[in-house]
């Protein structure tokens, strides 16, 4: 049966995506938030990342993620990422990193339609994870975020609270490494009318004259800590940048995926939960927040969220940048075989 069939896929590379729409915030957030309705409503298998780090560069230095998942619903695809890290790209011109490959596959034949490049696709759904979680959790005058961070995702967070936030008016960027915040402030610099868009050094400065505070750094070890909490606020991470104490000062608890969460026992929320510190009843996931259950119930709240990334997100990014690519007649084709050795 198989050889009956062309076994041809599509290969988008970056440019073939950034044509597509890819840096289209607004639309990514849009996917992002249906995602979750559909992994609350059990129309998507996504199960936990599997993590493989290199022993001879510390574990977490270089490290390897396969993100398999299948979305079912009006997508009924199935689909998988490769995604790596290596810490030695930092140093390397030209080569960023992390460096990603998605697949997507027709569920029934089992063969793949389309490959390509997930570095941006990342890049702009992790932002987009934090930029649904903060449009729930900021308080609803939010006018002052504070993100911290100046890397890729720095880059991309602030297209997306400037999309999910429409109330904001100041934005600081902040990096250890100012000219880095300094490049992204002046590159956004009136992209967004009514934003103001600074650069810092000093987070915790930043941090305290404003409601919203995101993490997006490649920090190892917690910075955030307790002294940085206050009400009519929240703290957004995608890496492990707050601190148990945070944590546990939250009114409202909020993880992107606890069954994955759970797996990942360097993150600090999660050595809380297996130190009896909190229990999974305390929690909420960003699906009960795309499915409309009560998240702030008071603008005096200080609200925790974090994420760690489904791989269902990529592929459903992915799937709708494949399916405008095709509209446009972009990509290149790639024959797997003329004709099956094996049926």
């Amino acid at each position: 049966m198989l050889g009956t069939i062309n076994p041809e896929f599509i290969f988008l590379q970056q440019e073939d995506q950034i044509k597509a729409g890819l840096l289209d915030m607004k639309m990514i957030l849009e996917i992002t938030e249906e995602t979750y309705k559909m992994l609350g409503l059990g129309q998507i298998q996504n199960p936990p990342k599997t993590h493989i780090g290199i022993p001879e560069y510390d574990n977490w230095n270089s490290f390897f993620n396969t993100m398999p998942c299948y979305i079912g619903g009006d997508y009924n695809i199935a689909g998988v990422k490769w995604a790596a890290e290596s810490k030695k790209n930092a140093g390397i011109p030209g080569i960023p990193y992390g460096i990603d490959i998605s697949i997507l596959s027709d569920p029934e034949t089992v063969l793949p339609f389309c490959v390509l490049d997930g570095t941006i696709i990342t890049a702009m759904r992790t932002s987009a994870v934090a930029g649904v979680q903060a449009k729930y959790c900021a308080p609803s005058d939010t006018k002052t975020a504070t993100l911290i961070g100046a890397g890729v995702i720095g880059e991309t967070m602030v297209m997306s609270v400037c999309e999910a936030i429409p109330t904001i008016k100041t934005l600081y960027i902040c990096d250890i490494d100012l000219p880095k915040a300094q490049k992204i402030a002046e590159e956004y610099k009136g992209k967004y009318e009514g934003v103001e868009i600074i650069a810092s050094s000093d987070s915790k400065a930043c941090a305290a004259k404003s409601e919203l505070i995101m993490g997006e750094t490649t920090a190892r070890k917690p910075f955030i800590d307790k002294t940085w909490v206050k009400p009519h606020s929240a703290i957004v991470c995608v890496s492990g940048e707050a601190d148990q104490d945070v944590v546990k000062m939250a009114d409202v608890k909020v993880v992107d995926y606890w069954k994955q969460m759970v797996t990942f026992k360097n993150k600090p929320i999660v050595q809380l939960f297996d130190a009896g510190g909190l229990t999974e009843d305390d929690l909420l996931e960003t699906s009960d927040l795309a499915l409309g259950k009560p998240v702030r119930t008071s603008d005096d709240q200080f609200i925790y969220a974090c994420s760690i990334g489904l791989g269902a997100l990529d592929i459903t990014v992915a799937y709708k940048i494949y399916q405008n690519a095709m509209k446009m007649g972009l990509g290149t084709k790639v024959k797997m075989w003329d004709k099956p050795l094996w049926e």
